[in-house]
């Protein structure tokens, strides 16, 4: 996955689902792929006939980031409040995360009062949680991306930081750009597209993880579809990064 070997890595994943053919977690991770590719209209036949639970974290997170891409997120965003009406305290601050991909929904869909709303709870809720874990890297992250939200540059700059220092990419290729990952979407909201640009560049230009679903690295059909990086669509840079492509995986 890492390597961007989409083809490869799905002929592998129908191997697995030739014995089990309901395998929730494989046919999620084929949509994830398939999101990685810019084929939304495949990922979403994959995905339509899923439907998580509140604990199913990557299954619900990779249903939202579809409705995300596809810029409908108003199923997402009826999931994401039924699920969080009543928050399972045994889920930890993975209910924190999932309130900031419901502020974010809710952002895309324009109601941006409501967001800002939904994403100082995710902060409130995530603050206690990062006192007791302070070297968890992907709340880090979480806290980061939902402090950007917020218009809080310094703060999301900080922590974004902090988790690339924690994980370098020397010493963890994976984690390492999973941490670069987010800095990248921090700094591409935060008005900072030169550096934005230079960390998408290292993002692309080698084996990566990725910050969202399966550690899906981020592609330049990802750069054409995320919200996130609106900011950069008129950046000549940016939009040269979009167009390059990966190799697409057969339909199945």
């Amino acid at each position: 996955m890492s390597l961007r070997r989409f083809p490869e890595v799905v002929r592998n994943l129908d191997q697995v689902l030739n014995i089990t053919p309901d395998d929730v977690d494989i046919l999620a991770t084929k949509a994830v792929i398939a999101q990685a590719e810019g084929d939304l209209p495949r990922a979403a036949a994959l995905l339509a006939p899923l439907h998580p639970n509140a604990d199913d974290s990557f299954l619900l997170e990779t249903k939202v980031y579809q409705a995300i891409l596809e810029r409908r997120p108003a199923p997402a965003i009826a999931r994401l409040k039924e699920i969080l009406a009543k928050p399972d305290p045994a889920l930890g601050y993975n209910n924190g995360e999932l309130r900031f991909w419901l502020g974010w929904a809710q952002g895309v869909a324009g109601d941006h009062a409501a967001a800002q709303e939904t994403w100082r709870q995710a902060r409130s809720e995530l603050e206690p949680f990062l006192k007791e874990q302070p070297d968890n890297y992907g709340l880090i992250g979480v806290m980061a991306l939902t402090s950007m939200a917020l218009g809080d540059k310094a703060a999301a700059l900080a922590l974004a930081q902090k988790a690339m220092a924690m994980t370098p990419i020397e010493k963890d290729a994976l984690d390492g750009s999973a941490a670069l990952d987010v800095l990248a979407r921090v700094l591409a909201q935060a008005g900072e597209p030169d550096r934005a640009i230079t960390a998408i560049q290292k993002l692309l230009s080698i084996p990566a993880g990725g910050f969202f679903s399966v550690g899906i690295p981020l592609t330049p059909a990802l750069l054409r579809l995320d919200p996130m990086f609106d900011k950069l669509r008129n950046d000549p840079r940016f939009q040269k990064l979009a167009q390059s492509e990966a190799p697409k995986a057969a339909d199945k």
